[in-house]
């Protein structure tokens, strides 16, 4: 008499991802919808609180409390500002859906959370003295990306590239990111002494979804999510970037 709900068979896991980034940053102190108590100067300090107490902070990694080794993992959760948050989970929309329909929601998950957290400890590690607060989830998108690589390489993306007037074209992804990894490696390159932007998470979570989807797709093929024609990606590249905050 009644007919059985189907299963929700959508990429769950990247719309929990989604919504709770979403929902930590409408509470947090940055994205500035609750009224301060006091004057701005009293708002900036409750938003450096609030990255120094979630965020990797690298020198507190190693010689602060054991609580801090946690700090990786919750820092993915945890953005600068609102094109910070736009950004990454545009992108997080965009390839993480198809990533996660092929590996399927646990795998895509421990992809995620494991790609992030050691691309943000090998960056605090190379940051090791470094007192500024890194938040963010690029290193665990970028992580996507990279497994997006192995599992879609002919799917279509496009592009936004400045020097070409920002015109909108479309390329295989066997283009568009390893040229997007290539870029961060350049970046890596020319920093300077502080921090900044972080460049080598990228390129640390790029690589380890690579070798983590190369590892479980060539082991175990899991089903085919497009039939009859390529896939296509729509998504400006340069939104995984992430900033160090504050």
């Amino acid at each position: 008499m009644f007919k059985k709900a189907a299963a929700f068979d959508g990429p769950l896991m990247t719309y929990a991802l989604i919504t709770g980034c979403c929902l930590l940053f409408l509470l947090s102190p940055v994205a500035g919808l609750a009224p301060p108590d006091g004057d701005r100067s009293e708002l900036l300090r409750a938003q450096a609180d609030y990255f120094a107490r979630w965020g990797v902070v690298p020198a507190r990694l190693w010689d602060g409390p054991p609580s801090a080794a946690l700090t990786p993992l919750t820092a993915l959760f945890v953005h600068g500002n609102w094109l910070h948050l736009l950004g990454n989970m545009l992108f997080l929309l965009v390839f993480g859906a198809m990533a996660e329909a092929r590996l399927g929601r646990l795998r895509f998950l421990l992809c995620y959370l494991v790609a992030g957290y050691l691309a943000l400890l090998g960056f605090a590690v190379a940051h090791a003295d470094s007192a500024q607060p890194l938040v963010g989830a690029s290193g665990a998108i970028s992580g996507v990306l990279g497994a997006f690589l192995v599992l879609f390489p002919r799917a279509r993306v496009t592009s936004l590239f400045p020097f070409l007037f920002f015109l909108p074209l479309r390329f295989p992804a066997y283009l568009v990111l390893p040229f997007w990894c290539t870029l961060q490696w350049l970046a890596v390159r020319q920093a300077g002494p502080r921090p900044g932007v972080a460049y080598l998470a990228h390129l640390i979570g790029f690589g380890l979804g690579f070798l983590y989807a190369l590892a479980r797709w060539r082991s175990r093929p899991g089903p085919q999510v497009t039939r009859g024609r390529r896939a296509r990606v729509n998504g400006p590249v340069q939104a995984t970037e992430g900033d160090s905050q504050p």
